[in-house]
């Protein structure tokens, strides 16, 4: 279970077996690598590949982590939101007690989604927060990339609701002790470039 995945990535390597695309100059950086394919990546399998990034940055890329978050992410009102934070609260405390940061990392990543999104849903009716479509080359990555930002509609007190449910599951995913630990670990493992076991 705690098998050395360096030396198992090396000699996959030599194998000419499950090669997964890098930017060597990103390997010891903290920021979230849009270059690589996702598509092929399995994370569980290759969490040195996995970077933390800024807030919820990969959280619908990082596989098999989105296909086993995402079916219980709901924020349509007060009752969803409660039943998908919980649930994947208790995902994100399973990942833990598997020592699996990225799968937790992840699962936080849903909480806070489940906040911003709501968020945007209380604040701009129909969820729009910026006129005009992403430009093509920016399209997966979060930000306003030049556009404008709608203006604010009356507080829809419903999404709201659901935003302050997210909240709360999401200021408690990110100082959770257990999470902290692992994240400190998996952050070392990153700058030393050493992945020995799971992080």
């Amino acid at each position: 279970m705690h098998a050395n995945r360096s030396a198992s990535t090396a000699q996959a390597a030599k194998s000419g077996k499950n090669q997964v695309p890098r930017r060597a100059a990103r390997v010891h950086s903290n920021s979230f690598d849009y270059s690589l394919d996702f598509k092929q990546i399995d994370f569980r399998q290759h969490p040195e590949l996995y970077r933390v990034g800024r807030g919820e940055q990969g959280v619908l890329l990082v596989e098999p982590y989105k296909s086993e978050i995402l079916p219980h992410w709901r924020f349509a009102d007060e009752d969803k939101a409660r039943l998908s934070s919980e649930k994947i609260f208790e995902l994100f405390l399973n990942y833990l007690d598997n020592d699996d940061f990225v799968g937790a990392d992840m699962a936080r990543k849903f909480l806070q989604m489940g906040y911003t999104r709501a968020r945007r849903y209380a604040n701009h009716k129909g969820g729009k927060k910026y006129d005009g479509p992403v430009p093509d080359d920016k399209k997966g990555l979060s930000g306003a990339h030049g556009r404008d930002e709608l203006p604010r509609t009356p507080e829809d007190p419903v999404k709201a609701a659901a935003a302050r449910i997210f909240k709360a599951k999401w200021d408690e995913a990110k100082v959770h002790p257990r999470y902290l630990a692992l994240k400190q670990q998996f952050e070392q493992q990153v700058q030393s470039g050493t992945f020995n076991g799971k992080a």
